[in-house]
């Protein structure tokens, strides 16, 4: 596994397609705040919730200045579905070889179900606007992943 990113870490760039086939290219959002998370596979339950959750404060945390970019090792017709299907407002895009969430600290030795697998880590980076690592979070949880990811960014007025 490699590792993981930290704050004051840059960014290493990347070029994924998204779930329409465009390629999105992460040094082409510099200027903008980006949060990028890591979730292990769309349309099941966790994910579904978290994508969910981030497409409910996109507006929201647009208004902030940020962008954010869901990425999966999913093709882009499975991602296609997942949006449809959910009606979801928030990027996705395919990591399908793994290599971005592999340089970002996002893939290796996990606990599930009480065993040691490899797999997708479940991980939320934030960037600022030079593409610098200002907080970065692993193994979190999908349920009200969101709600503290906005506390912790100082969003809710302070609440």
């Amino acid at each position: 596994m490699s590792a993981r990113l930290e704050a004051g870490d840059a960014a290493p760039d990347f070029t994924l397609p998204d779930d329409t086939g465009s390629q999105v290219t992460l040094s082409d959002l510099r200027g903008r705040k980006v949060i990028v998370y890591f979730y292990p596979a769309a349309m099941t339950p966790g994910c579904t919730k978290q994508a969910c959750d981030f497409s409910e404060s996109l507006d929201s945390l647009a208004g902030q200045g940020y962008t954010v970019l869901g990425i999966s090792p999913d093709k882009p017709e499975k991602l296609a579905r997942f949006r449809d299907k959910e009606h979801l407002t928030v990027a996705l895009l395919s990591d399908a070889d793994r290599a971005v969430m592999e340089s970002w600290g996002a893939f290796g030795e996990k606990k599930l179900y009480g065993k040691t697998v490899q797999g997708v880590i479940r991980s939320t980076v934030v960037l600022d606007e030079e593409g610098t690592v200002t907080h970065a979070w692993y193994n979190v949880k999908a349920t009200g992943h969101v709600a503290k990811l906005r506390r912790d960014l100082g969003l809710d007025g302070g609440e």
